[in-house]
């Protein structure tokens, strides 16, 4: 496999000749319009400090059907004892710093770079990149954020920093998204928390052919507020 070094020219190698690793090319920039053609064509950044850009489309992918969700009792409960209230596009800066300054297990640093917070901050004030936060007490404690395209959500990052903080925010977050007929939810590679949810590993090729359907859709841009039938209390 070759991976390709990408120069000032907006496009990418098709993803299905990355590594099998998921690595696909090297370089370019993080321009919003290179990071939603990215996107559009199944292609996520993902490196540390210490390396130049790295864009990846693994295979199989995570993918989460939001009208598959599984949300088990036990959390369905704690989630309805009124100790969070949950918001969107509140405060987008202070998720994507805090998701970039929380400590996870395993890893040193973060790859949620100065560099990536500025270029999600710029997607989001263009109305593609979105947050979802949690409150308790007037104070921050979780959240998470992610890119919209057409009928799909690119889930990116989540923090908390109280129990349970973080899944408020997926579940809320996820049950707007069937309301809006969003047909898959990106999760990028499988993790155990989220097949917790449902989240299931795909063939690259089927999660193309469905990302493909799901951009036929309009993107719907802009700051985002759940339906009223939806909507938490305000922090």
């Amino acid at each position: 496999m070759t991976v390709y070094r990408l120069g000032k020219t907006l496009a990418f190698p098709p993803p299905e000749e990355a590594e099998p690793s998921g690595l696909l090319a090297v370089g370019g920039d993080l321009a919003a319009e290179r990071l939603l053609l990215a996107y559009s064509m199944g292609i996520f950044p993902w490196y540390n400090e210490d390396t130049p850009i790295l864009w990846f489309s693994p295979d199989p992918r995570g993918v989460l059907l939001p009208h598959a969700m599984v949300v088990h009792r036990s959390l369905a409960k704690r989630l309805r004892s009124g100790r969070f209230s949950v918001t969107m596009d509140h405060a987008f800066g202070d998720v994507i710093r805090a998701c970039a300054a929380v400590p996870r297990e395993g890893q040193k640093g973060t790859w949620i770079t100065a560099d990536m917070i500025a270029a999600y901050d710029a997607l989001h004030a263009l109305g593609f990149a979105h947050s979802v936060e949690t409150w308790a007490d007037g104070e921050l404690v979780g959240g998470l954020y992610g890119v919209s395209l057409g009928a799909a959500f690119f889930g990116e990052s989540m923090f908390a920093r109280a129990p349970d903080a973080s899944k408020a925010a997926f579940v809320r977050l996820v049950e707007q998204l069937a309301r809006w007929d969003v047909a898959l939810i990106d999760c990028q590679v499988h993790t155990e928390h989220l097949e917790r949810f449902g989240a299931r590993e795909w063939p690259r090729a089927r999660y193309l052919a469905a990302l493909r359907e799901a951009l036929r859709q309009p993107t719907r841009r802009g700051a985002w507020t759940f339906d009223e039938e939806l909507q938490p209390a305000e922090a």
